[in-house]
């Protein structure tokens, strides 16, 4: 029995040391999952739930019991038609939770912003990755912070801004052009003095793409290997894959999770992190099973 040449390379996920500011983690041989904690009011699924900072506490404590292996916090809502905050405002909102968490957890945060002062701020109060949702679009200096504290950097894929993204056409060859506009980006992060080695990509699911697109770019996802950089995705929960109930939904995204990783994902962005993780699990090792690993 035979494996086609494109299925083969499909199949195989480089091994990378991501490094950040106080460790190292190993990306490859298991997917690494980003536990989503959203301390906004407006977050598209889960806005308000975790604002008191006990209760962000706790949900953060939960989410590495489960299995998340970084806190990704949110204070930003990049949700569809969302109105941008103040830096201060996003900084009222996150910084008690930083507070609370810090020294509490054995796994590493990572803040979703892509303001430089308030990922200024959040690296000074132990978080060790910045997750820009823009991609240094919106605030090129972000690098400058991220390099002067030699933390580890997200870049994501954004195509437009969220108050714009449903008056957008959509794009000829959508995953083409998040290659060529990564590849820039990632340019940008390097001439401010980022090590590749800090860097990890995404092609920024839902960010201004399409409903259809958004399939398509799970299904190439194996072109951004040619960036030879770790791939993160975030397809929880998304529009994309709204079904009628909450588990219809789950169950949707447990789908998209496993053909992401199966695309070559290194990481996958989730709220649901018990149940992505055995997703993951599963998938990981159906990828070692793969001729070649």
């Amino acid at each position: 029995m035979f494996i086609s040449v494109h299925l083969w390379f499909r199949l195989m996920r480089k091994l990378f040391y991501w490094k950040l500011k106080a460790r190292e983690i190993k990306l490859g041989e298991r997917t690494a999952i980003l536990g989503v904690l959203n301390v906004t009011p407006d977050s598209f699924s889960d806005g308000g739930k975790y604002q008191d900072p006990d209760r962000a506490f706790a949900r953060a404590l939960q989410l590495e019991e489960q299995g998340a292996d970084i806190i990704d916090i949110g204070a930003e809502s990049t949700r569809p038609e969302s109105a941008r905050i103040s830096a201060a405002e996003e900084l009222r909102r996150l910084i008690p939770v930083l507070k609370r968490l810090r020294g509490a957890l054995t796994i590493p945060i990572s803040v979703d912003t892509y303001k430089a002062e308030v990922a200024e701020r959040a690296l000074e109060h132990g978080a060790e990755i910045i997750n820009d949702p823009t991609g240094l679009t919106f605030e090129a200096q972000l690098a400058r912070v991220v390099s002067n504290h030699d933390a580890g950097l997200i870049l994501n894929h954004m195509r437009g801004r969220p108050e714009t993204w449903a008056k957008l056409a959509p794009l000829p060859d959508v995953m083409g052009h998040i290659v060529r506009d990564l590849e820039a980006t990632v340019s940008r992060a390097r001439h401010t003095g980022i090590d590749r080695s800090r860097i990890v990509v995404d092609p920024g699911l839902g960010f201004g793409k399409r409903k259809e697109q958004n399939s398509a770019i799970l299904a190439r996802l194996h072109e951004l290997a040619g960036l030879d950089l770790p791939i993160l995705t975030g397809p929880s929960r998304k529009s994309f894959l709204a079904h009628p109930t909450e588990r219809e939904t789950l169950f949707a995204t447990a789908a998209a999770v496993a053909a992401a990783i199966l695309g070559g994902a290194h990481l996958v962005r989730v709220h649901d992190v018990l149940e992505m993780r055995a997703v993951a699990d599963v998938a990981d090792e159906i990828l070692r099973q793969a001729p070649g690993q």
